[in-house]
């Protein structure tokens, strides 16, 4: 735990069992459940100039206390350095595009084939990353969080670190019981994301979709609305109908990788897109010898960019503009790597 004080640090040398007999945290407790009360106040105020009804504001606000778990859990979080090593990808992959993630992928596959289909036709997005997602994020809706999101988005606002951003997403909260989503239905991780496709509250305002036509995106308990919504996330992401997601290649030894290097810096997450190569076409890759592992080679003119997860003499992936798009959803090679890998294993 970060920012432990001298005074619990002095208390662990002495014994778990002082500890417990010991109610150390209590005042503290006291005391962020009295700011917290009257921080809520000032949410209040925010969500009644965003818009939402007095009658939202008065049911959800007064029920609220102060969650110090999901508070403890956020400040665990590990801070990674700027220059820390990179491991490989392999133990992930094989942690991650595993054999019973790969079966119940292709269960739900078959289960919902007739809405993948119409989903994929109207959007482009294909019926396996749709499944992929789905199973990345929740293991296809089997763990999706049991914290309440209004008192877990009030509480992390309160505490300060992310402010504006939990702010925004309780507000986002109240927006949705406006909509017509059930308060009991406000149940997900302790960080705020829900339902199968994990949305952050402002996510499901702009994104949800209604897949099965009942009048309500209800991306908890309907695998139809799951789906519709992940893909429409996509195509906002601007997903590119007709081109894969990226294809495992063998890279010949003698490839000059220094010729190769990106120059440019990208705004969001750079150690991520720092590990690509430049853009070249599918016709210059197969130029320079890259050789596709299971697949054929895409149209010439599709640009791909290179990526190396475990170095040079290992599997390389050459990657198109819509692993980018998964990227979108989750800026980590290894994960947006696993569900095209994973997407690939659904549909063969």
């Amino acid at each position: 735990m970060r920012g432990r004080s001298g005074v619990v640090r002095g208390l662990l040398a002495l014994g778990v069992a002082v500890i417990a007999a010991a109610p150390v945290g209590a005042p503290a407790i006291a005391q962020d459940e009295s700011g917290f009360q009257t921080y809520l106040g000032e949410l209040s105020r925010q969500a009644a100039a965003q818009g939402v009804t007095r009658r939202t504001i008065d049911a959800v606000i007064p029920t609220l206390t102060y969650n110090a778990r999901v508070v403890a859990l956020d400040r665990q979080q590990p801070e990674t350095a700027p220059n820390a090593p990179i491991s490989n990808f392999e133990p992930y992959r094989v942690k991650h595009v595993d054999a019973a993630r790969i079966s119940q992928g292709r269960a739900a596959y078959q289960r919902q084939r007739f809405r993948l289909q119409k989903i994929e036709n109207e959007t482009g997005v294909p019926e396996s990353i749709m499944v992929a997602i789905w199973g990345h994020e929740t293991n296809y809706g089997r763990v999706m969080g049991g914290f309440d999101l209004p008192r877990a988005l009030a509480s992390l606002a309160y505490e300060g670190r992310r402010r504006d951003l939990f702010a925004s997403e309780f507000i986002a909260t109240l927006k949705m019981i406006d909509r017509g989503v059930p308060r009991e239905k406000l149940v997900g991780s302790w960080a705020g994301a829900f339902g199968g496709p994990q949305f952050l509250p402002s996510v499901y305002l702009r994104l949800a979709e209604d897949g099965d036509g009942d009048g309500m995106a209800d991306i908890w308990t309907s695998e139809p609305d799951t789906l519709a919504s992940i893909a429409n996330y996509f195509v906002n992401a601007g997903w590119r109908k007709g081109q894969p997601w990226g294809f495992a290649v063998s890279v010949p030894a003698n490839l000059d990788r220094a010729a190769l290097v990106n120059r440019s810096t990208a705004p969001r997450c750079p150690r991520v897109f720092d590990r690509h190569s430049r853009w070249k076409t599918m016709a210059e890759w197969r130029a320079l010898g890259i050789v596709p592992q299971t697949r054929a080679w895409p149209a010439d003119n599709v640009q791909a960019t290179l990526l190396e997860p475990d170095g040079p003499g290992k599997t390389g992936y050459l990657l198109t503009g819509n692993y980018r798009v998964i990227l979108d959803y989750n800026c980590s090679n290894f994960y947006a790597l696993s569900v095209g890998l994973l997407a690939d294993e659904v549909e063969r």
